[in-house]
């Protein structure tokens, strides 16, 4: 009923804000609050919950991560200032508002929403009170941070120092005549792979193009690519030819094909090797919302839409090769899914000691997403297929956060109440609501700075705040692989700065 009615709630809007899954939270702490017998053994639904939710979100961003890695090096190294800054906060406003050191560690934890962070700081306060100020916290950390992610990611930032997102600005398709014979090695743009040359005409005959050859005067080539890279590619051949060659279908068919042969989900379209093999290219994959450009590295998944140029005499069986069946790519490896969130479960129980005499692990939040994303790097091992369908992934991920916010919310209304009613309660909201505040306004400041994209930054808060629903109004409001490559980023890392912060504030308080 929470998962249901909280769902109705999410979709409501409230100006430019809507809560999405975290209605749930919202449903859950008003029924414990009023029922607290609710919230008994919420603890592993809620632990299930969050590892499907980041292990799917570590699989999705573990194949962009480990290459833009070097680009998100300055955010998370903002990410974990600014968790010191909140960490100075907190102490300040707890001595100006009076507020016990137990309840503002807690606060601490959960303005900023850091589950792990909670464990660490009962572990050293000894007090339900750390877990009170939790409760309190976290949903001002949720409303805070949803509107902040909501807000960064529809900015017009052009992010100069970002790399472009795989979407692009939308992919063409023009058709030039080539009046500067050149080879295509010598196209720039070419080269780089920011454009594909998917048709070649030569002597009214149209073939796929074969890559690195030679383009002769009178030939005309498709170029597919971003407008502005295509139009620069065609004024360096020659003119934009009226004729659109995909549209001679005499020798050479475009189709879209579904991936969904395991065999070749996980694989690189360069290991493909389809020029050699078919003499057929890939032009562009169609990825859940997504147009991407067919580079040379981009590992196909199950469920991608390939649109790729063939012969028609190879058709067949280079649909059959890429298996082309939507009922087979609506199944899940439940043997990779299984094993991957075991191994998560497994990596996140690893205890390590941190000075102030409590230990740290990763736990169910960061053992997974870590997991995750190691498993969508390496997208195969064998015969086992890591990553995920793209419908299926955003299933699992979206039923992961409502069972996880859920669950909280019924385990945390008792807690929620006491301290609301209690004198303690305003100065609480307060000093959580003015924590989350200077920390997401910072680290968007920071972003902006930096020259990041705005989804990178959105991406970056979400992750900085380790919130999924933060994540999911993100990704709502903007398509790019950028918001979850930098979640992925920083969740992780600034879990660890604050479970090292805890200790800190309650010595300092």
């Amino acid at each position: 009923m929470v998962v249901a009615v909280g769902a109705a709630i999410g979709q409501i809007k409230l100006g430019p804000l809507r809560f999405g899954a975290a209605g749930a939270l919202f449903v859950g702490l008003f029924l414990s609050g009023m029922y607290p017998e609710l919230g008994k053994g919420m603890g592993l639904l809620q632990s299930i919950g969050l590892a499907l939710f980041v292990y799917t979100v570590g699989v999705s961003a573990g194949a962009t991560f480990i290459t833009q890695l070097r680009k998100q090096t300055n955010l998370i190294v903002a990410g974990a200032v600014v968790s010191i800054i909140g960490a100075i906060v907190t102490v300040i406003g707890a001595y100006v508002l009076d507020i016990p050191k137990n309840l503002a560690t807690g606060l601490y934890t959960g303005s900023l929403t850091a589950a792990p962070a909670l464990d660490a700081a009962i572990n050293i306060s000894k007090s339900s009170q750390a877990g009170a100020g939790y409760a309190v916290g976290y949903p001002f950390g949720v409303v805070v941070g949803i509107i902040a992610a909501s807000i960064v990611v529809a900015r017009p930032w052009a992010g100069e120092n970002d790399t472009p997102s795989l979407a692009g600005t939308g992919l063409v398709a023009l058709t030039a005549l080539v009046e500067n014979p050149v080879n295509m090695r010598d196209i720039e743009l070419w080269k780089n792979q920011s454009v594909r040359i998917s048709y070649l005409r030569r002597n009214d005959w149209t073939r796929v193009a074969l890559p690195g050859e030679d383009l002769l005067e009178g030939d005309m080539v498709t170029v597919v690519g971003d407008e502005e890279s295509v139009n620069t590619v065609i004024s360096q051949l020659g003119t934009l030819s009226s004729v659109h060659l995909a549209d001679d279908r005499r020798y050479v068919d475009f189709e879209r094909i579904t991936v969904s042969n395991p065999d070749v989900a996980g694989k690189t379209i360069a290991e493909l090797n389809l020029p050699s093999k078919y003499g057929a290219m890939i032009s562009r994959v169609r990825r859940g919302d997504l147009d991407l450009l067919a580079k040379d590295e981009l590992a196909l998944q199950p469920g991608d839409r390939i649109g790729i140029v063939v012969p028609s005499k190879e058709l067949d069986v280079v649909t059959e090769y890429f298996g082309d069946s939507s009922r087979k790519v609506s199944e899940v490896d439940a043997l990779a899914l299984g094993l991957g969130l075991v191994l998560g479960m497994l990596l996140g129980l690893v205890t390590l000691p941190v000075p102030g005499g409590v230990s740290f692990s990763l736990g169910a939040a960061a053992g997974p997403l870590v997991m995750g994303m190691i498993l969508g790097a390496l997208r195969r091992t064998g015969p086992l297929v890591w990553s995920l369908p793209e419908a299926a992934n955003l299933t699992i991920r979206q039923l992961g956060l409502l069972f996880f916010l859920s669950a909280l919310g019924l385990g945390a209304g008792s807690d929620f109440k006491e301290i609301v009613l209690s004198s303690l309660g305003w100065k609480a909201a307060l000093l959580a609501t003015v924590t989350v505040l200077v920390c997401t306004v910072a680290l968007a400041i920071a972003g902006k700075f930096m020259k990041l994209s705005a989804p990178r930054v959105a991406g970056g808060v979400a992750g900085f705040m380790g919130q999924p629903a933060i994540l999911q109004e993100a990704i709502a409001r903007v398509a790019d692989e950028r918001i979850e490559s930098a979640y992925a980023a920083l969740f992780t890392t600034s879990i660890v700065v604050k479970i090292l912060l805890v200790p800190l504030i309650f010595f300092l308080l």
